[in-house]
């Protein structure tokens, strides 16, 4: 639990507060950025939440906090129950998407999704585990499938196969970051794994990441690590930086995306984004020509 006495300086007055045991994952900017920001490696509280609304997005950071360090008085945690996760995102043909919420510190406070699913639900990468959200999440029906994107983002994926007998995918080249998945995506051709649903390899960031591709138009882009939004400059990213395995194969594998109809991008790091028709073809066209005069 987040303390007073370890609250960080920059946090305004007020009941929120942010204490040093942050690991600057950026999930309380992403959930409520009109009151979280980040400098000098720790998140803060910049403006107080006065709004019932702004309230509740707090709330919501407070419980998907991967280290607990946001903490209010009991007036206002009171108000946190048991239905706050997962949250509605997004929807296309193929398919209903939540942000499950629960990050994990064993994943860095990566984002999880939920997609819901007339064939069968499916989890994106894992979240901490939670008995809470795991009863949120079957009132919605079981899982069918897990798909790990890469070996960084793996975290409690055991405890929620125990959960859901899920089948778990993972690429062969990330597989012994989770051993004993019931299935391996080879080489680097996509795989559909049911109509509308499709796994796309694009090692780089890592051996073995992978993108997963919800519908067949007006698509829903699952980037894990690979690339995600930057909402301060509006632009497509991939780090060079946070590139942990081979950089020139990364740029390829972000030029291989570029035959989609993405309307919104839901990474494990950084913002979402929702795209407006053709605005996906001009922002990867956009990072393609950055990260090739990087090299």
């Amino acid at each position: 639990m987040a303390t007073r006495k370890k609250a960080v300086s920059r946090n305004v007055a007020g009941p929120f507060f942010v204490d040093s045991s942050c690991i600057d994952c950026g999930t309380c900017g992403y959930l409520a950025p009109a009151h979280f920001s980040s400098t000098d490696n720790n998140s803060f509280i910049h403006s107080q939440p006065t709004a019932e609304d702004e309230i509740f997005k707090a709330l919501l950071a407070l419980v998907d906090c991967p280290v607990a360090a946001i903490g209010a008085p009991k007036e206002f945690t009171s108000r946190i129950s048991n239905d706050l996760f997962p949250i509605w995102v997004t929807e296309n043909a193929s398919g209903s998407v939540y942000y499950c919420g629960w990050s994990s510190k064993r994943s860095y406070g990566a984002s999880s999704w939920l997609i819901i699913r007339p064939g069968g639900n499916v989890l994106i990468d894992s979240p901490r585990w939670s008995a809470t959200l795991a009863t949120q999440i079957k009132k919605l029906g079981d899982v069918k499938y897990m798909i790990l994107t890469h070996r960084d983002d793996v975290a409690d994926h055991e405890r929620w196969f125990n959960a859901f007998n899920c089948e778990r995918w993972i690429h062969v080249r990330d597989s012994d970051a989770a051993p004993n998945v019931e299935k391996r995506l080879h080489g680097i051709d996509s795989l559909s794994l049911e109509p509308g649903l499709r796994l796309i390899p694009t090692p780089g960031h890592t051996a073995g990441s992978l993108v997963v591709v919800l519908g067949d138009s007006e698509q829903v882009l699952f980037s894990g690590d690979h690339l995600w939004w930057n909402k301060d400059i509006g632009s497509l990213i991939a780090s060079k930086n946070y590139c942990w395995w081979n950089w020139d194969e990364q740029i390829k594998s972000i030029e291989r995306l570029n035959n989609l109809d993405v309307r919104w991008l839901l990474p494990g790091h950084g913002h979402a984004y929702r795209f407006n028709i053709g605005e996906w073809k001009i922002a990867l066209d956009e990072l393609i020509g950055h990260v090739s005069g990087m090299n």
